[in-house]
């Protein structure tokens, strides 16, 4: 396992972390196969584990507090996420902060995700969702440094909304925010144009989230794949989404190198930007973790083939169904 600097806090957190999601009631998932999972990473050498309150109800988050407490000898970087009070995915720009993240609401959110964990700190806490024009309002600010300040937690965070990774910049340059969570992958490349340098400039973290497009870039869709009922990939991957996906990850296929899956050439690609401080990929099934975590000693990808994976970048707009 490779680690890299987390930004200004200065971690140095293994740059394929874990991501928690599906261990928060997706269809198929079991506590047992969690933890099993979450233990082989551990061994692995992984040691930045990401979830929020809203896995479950904090679920995701009693199981990494498990995790971590069977693991007293070990350092290891936990991060969740206050939802909004309005309860609503995405943020839009006509919400207030007062709808989703005054003060006492995110001081509320922390003092659970501690109680889920069983510890006296989070690490990093971040909203889950944001607007810029929410930027300058004392509130958040306030709430983050008192936080910091009582011990609660050591850095705070943003997470990005999907497709809007320059709706963030205003409050990264308030100095208040340490990382920020984003998706980042082979389609999804615009970060790279108002979000990196911004990073860059502050010494701001940056969590890629979403490496393999909801699950497109390991290459096993079809335009006739489904979903058990309940499940969010349903209501994410339909036809208008699913049929244009699954044919740009075929205009992918050719360029996979032999002996490389396209999951690994996704995660390596990503790896190749080095303003990513960590890749946070679901991570469910111990298969998963094993593949996912060796595409770390594996390295980056060669520069002439993240030249021609550039030419695969998908600028989308929010929309509807991509929540």
């Amino acid at each position: 396992m490779r680690y890299r600097r987390f930004g200004r806090t200065g971690w140095n957190v293994s740059d394929i972390g874990y991501g928690m999601w599906g261990m928060g009631g997706w269809t198929g998932s079991d506590d047992a196969e969690s933890m099993q999972s979450l233990q082989r990473a551990v061994e692995l050498g992984c040691n930045f584990f990401d979830t929020a309150w809203a896995y479950g109800a904090g679920h995701s988050e009693r199981l990494l507090g498990q995790l971590v407490r069977a693991h007293p000898d070990k350092i290891l970087f936990t991060a969740s996420k206050v939802p909004p009070k309005n309860s609503k995915w995405p943020a839009e720009p006509t919400y207030a902060l007062d709808d989703c993240y005054p003060y006492a609401h995110i001081v509320e959110y922390t003092e659970r995700t501690l109680k889920n964990l069983g510890m006296d700190h989070v690490d990093l806490i971040q909203l889950h969702t944001w607007d810029d024009t929410w930027a300058d309002d004392e509130q958040w600010q306030r709430a983050a440094e008192d936080l910091k300040q009582q011990g609660k937690i050591k850095a705070f965070g943003i997470s990005v909304d999907r497709w809007e990774p320059a709706n963030v910049v205003k409050a990264l340059r308030t100095g208040h925010v340490d990382a920020v969570q984003v998706i980042y992958n082979i389609f999804d490349q615009n970060p790279e144009d108002g979000l990196f340098p911004v990073c860059d400039e502050l010494d701001v973290a940056v969590i890629a989230r979403v490496p393999f497009d909801e699950g497109s870039l390991i290459g096993n869709l079809t335009k006739e794949t489904r979903w058990p009922k309940g499940d969010w990939r349903n209501s994410y991957f339909v036809p208008e989404n699913l049929d244009a996906t699954v044919d740009r990850v075929e205009a992918l296929r050719p360029l996979v190198p032999d002996g490389m899956t396209m999951a690994e050439m996704a995660l390596r690609f990503i790896l190749a930007n080095g303003t990513v401080s960590t890749i946070i990929p679901g991570m469910r099934k111990l298969h998963h973790v094993e593949m996912n975590i060796v595409t770390s000693d594996a390295g980056p990808l060669a520069d002439d083939l993240v030249a021609k994976l550039r030419a695969h970048r998908w600028d989308r707009v929010p929309t509807s169904w991509s929540q």
